[in-house]
């Protein structure tokens, strides 16, 4: 089993920034692509961001792009999202999610292929 735990989220004024860590534990060999979701109220879980293991492939979703970035420390097992000028929009619970085997990149993109997920961290962006 792998678990991952999530943190850096909190409340912040628009054009804030703020950096999310997920930190994976347990069986992490497993892992392979690592990635971003969001929920905000009302509103169905999106894909954020994604990266492949070395770091190279990565996806943003069109509204965060230029304002996200996905990295991760393999020698930590730690996947971040540092997230600049954030917006009201972007208000939601973040979940970490993890995958285990190969991906395709389109496979990557469905929140299905990813078999672990962390609890969630609320980020609140303010007016």
């Amino acid at each position: 089993q792998v678990q991952l735990v999530e943190s850096g989220g909190g409340l912040v004024q628009a054009g804030g920034s703020l950096r999310l860590s997920c930190a994976a534990s347990g069986n992490v060999f497993k892992i392979n692509a690592m990635a971003w979701y969001r929920q905000g109220l009302g509103k169905q879980r999106e894909g954020v961001s994604h990266i492949f293991p070395g770091g190279g492939m990565k996806y943003y979703e069109d509204s965060v792009k230029g304002r996200f970035a996905i990295s991760r420390d393999n020698s930590k097992n730690t996947v971040y999202l540092q997230m600049n000028d954030l917006k009201p929009e972007d208000t939601g619970v973040y979940y970490c999610a993890a995958a285990r085997g190969l991906l395709t990149a389109p496979q990557a993109l469905s929140a299905r292929m990813y078999q672990y997920w962390g609890q969630g961290t609320q980020v609140t962006v303010s007016l």
